[in-house]
């Protein structure tokens, strides 16, 4: 059975997208296959590594990209905002999605503060979209289980 593919998309592909592209590999990688993009992509911030790091996730081979590396390329059976600006600044109709789904997540790298500050945001973040990936996926199976 063809995994359904997953396009995370955020401005920078730096942070947000990158880890929900970490985390749907871990909880739905026997159904979907993740990506991440962003409208600008300006490479993976280091916090974001330290943060997925602290929960046991390696990044290694993923990187910044642009969603031009994408679109019309490749369907996708979803693609996922995950930020504000990358909602109000995508075309609203892609060829080759199927579902566009946004989920809103405060963008950890804007954050200003002292070191500890930025990473406790980091961190927040990255627990938020967890618990919306797993949510999400269990979701999905259920739904699919019932159908």
């Amino acid at each position: 059975m063809a995994k359904t593919k997953v396009l995370f998309l955020c401005t920078g592909n730096s942070a947000r997208s990158q880890m929900a592209e970490a985390f749907l590999r871990a909880y739905g990688g026997d159904q979907f296959e993740a990506h991440s993009a962003g409208l600008t992509p300006r490479g993976i911030n280091p916090n974001t590594r330290l943060v997925m790091g602290e929960m046991g996730y390696d990044l290694t081979g993923q990187y910044s990209k642009g969603v031009q590396e994408y679109l019309g390329k490749v369907h996708f059976g979803y693609l996922i905002t995950v930020c504000d600006n990358a909602e109000q600044n995508c075309p609203q109709t892609f060829l080759g999605v199927s579902k566009r789904l946004y989920w809103s997540f405060e963008d950890p790298a804007a954050f200003a503060g002292t070191e500890a500050e930025i990473l406790t945001k980091f961190r927040e973040v990255r627990d938020a979209i967890d618990c919306r990936i797993r949510s999400w996926v269990a979701e999905l199976r259920s739904t699919s289980e019932r159908g």
